[in-house]
């Protein structure tokens, strides 16, 4: 694998400056804030059960994704002036201290300070180890924050439904391993070199903003509607899916509703690895009805209480997720500069988790009115209008282009 690297500031600590250990480093990292971010899903159930707050999930949900966009919207673009090693160390001891919130937490009050600091850390560490990952390798590192970003989903959500099956007291030893991941990888990147230069303003930069380059404003909102739809899509399945597999099916194990949604996940990465060779534009006008068939499929299994068709639907839904997300990452990620990559792709990020938490949690709230399976239709419905508008405002927009170029 051919790489490219600025390892600047070498220090005596800096130990593991080759290229490939920095990128495989770089992906676990943000692998294991992925896979935290997902763990809790398997184990909303059992918070219920044991603090008996019917909104508890919505709530701890809401908790995580506003501190992410906070983290965003102020930290966002900081590894861009004080560099990517110590803004990710940062991230790791925040990520740690919120796993230790998690083990001792005695109240629905404890789960959601301690979902808040996660979703801070990861909010934090996510524009940071992605910028880190595209310095060192360019031209592949659209495809490998893609990738990672889906298989830390898939670990994280399957290994917690895993342990919350069959292990014992899963509430505590989900959140001791990734507490040990957390440690030992802040242990590793202490030892890696800097891959960006260091610049001035980094307090300002503190300032709740969004940083878009702007060579590449134009084309980040043109995708900004299918950005909305996929990311809708992820919200549908974190947030509705192990319970819609409950009630649907009768299945009360947490691994059946944890396939279910790594499922979604995993089928993204497969789409992402295959469809490599293929221009971005072509990807994402194929990827965008596959996420409307998707979800209707999905639809479909709920109302026949059919788990094998749930699944089917959700692996379909999957491989329009991650070919549109690595689609947008490749059309866009390219148009930033070395300095600028942070601040892109916490703006890229900033959107996709407006998606993916808006109407997950208001649908969190609606659920007790109308009911799981009303509430399910109506979140899946609005996802479908989603893809097809955003599939006609792409189509408006080529159609547009065409024009003036040959006028």
């Amino acid at each position: 694998m051919r790489t490219r690297t600025t390892c600047l500031r070498q220090e005596p600590r800096t130990s593991l400056a080759n290229p490939a250990t920095m990128i495989v480093v770089a992906m676990i990292t943000a692998m294991t804030f992925s896979a935290s971010g997902a763990a809790p899903t398997p184990l909303y159930h059992l918070y219920q059960e044991h603090f008996g707050l019917t909104a508890l999930v919505t709530v701890i949900f809401a908790a995580y994704v506003l501190s992410l966009l906070l983290a965003l919207l102020t930290t966002g673009a900081l590894s861009d002036h004080v560099g990517r090693r110590p803004t990710v160390l940062g991230a790791l001891i925040l990520n740690i201290i919120a796993m230790v919130m998690f083990i001792t937490a005695g109240s629905g009050a404890a789960l959601i300070a301690a979902r808040a600091v996660q979703g801070f850390a990861t909010g934090v560490a996510t524009a940071a180890l992605g910028a880190a990952i595209l310095d060192v390798d360019q031209r592949r590192g659209a495809v490998l924050n893609s990738v990672t970003v889906f298989a830390g989903l898939t670990v994280g959500t399957l290994g917690a439904a895993t342990l919350v099956t069959f292990a014992p007291d899963p509430a505590q030893l989900v959140y001791v391993v990734l507490l040990t991941l957390s440690g030992t990888e802040a242990l590793l990147i202490w030892h890696m070199p800097e891959t960006v230069q260091t610049k001035p303003g980094a307090l300002t930069s503190l300032r709740p903003h969004v940083s878009i380059p702007i060579q590449a404003r134009q084309t980040l909102a043109q995708l900004t509607p299918v950005t909305f739809a996929s990311w809708a899509l992820g919200g549908f399945y974190f947030s509705l899916m192990p319970a819609l597999v409950r009630v649907a099916t009768g299945a009360t194990l947490p691994i059946v509703g944890g396939l279910v949604v790594a499922a979604l996940t995993f089928s993204s990465v497969i789409a992402i690895l295959s469809l490599l060779s293929i221009p971005a534009d072509r990807v994402l006008l194929g990827a965008i009805p596959a996420l409307a068939l998707g979800v209707a499929i999905t639809l479909g299994g709920v109302h026949a209480q059919f788990v094998a068709v749930m699944l089917l639907g959700t692996m379909v839904s999957g491989l329009g997720f991650g070919a549109v997300f690595s689609g947008t990452l490749r059309t866009v990620l390219p148009l930033a500069k070395a300095d600028e990559r942070a601040g892109l792709l916490s703006a890229f990020y900033l959107e996709g988790y407006l998606a993916f938490s808006l109407p997950a949690v208001l649908t969190g709230f609606l659920v007790p009115i109308v009911g799981l399976r009303l509430a399910a239709d109506v979140y899946g419905a609005a996802v479908i209008l989603m893809a097809v508008a955003s599939l006609v405002a792409i189509g408006l927009s080529r159609a547009r282009a065409r024009r003036v170029a040959r006028a």
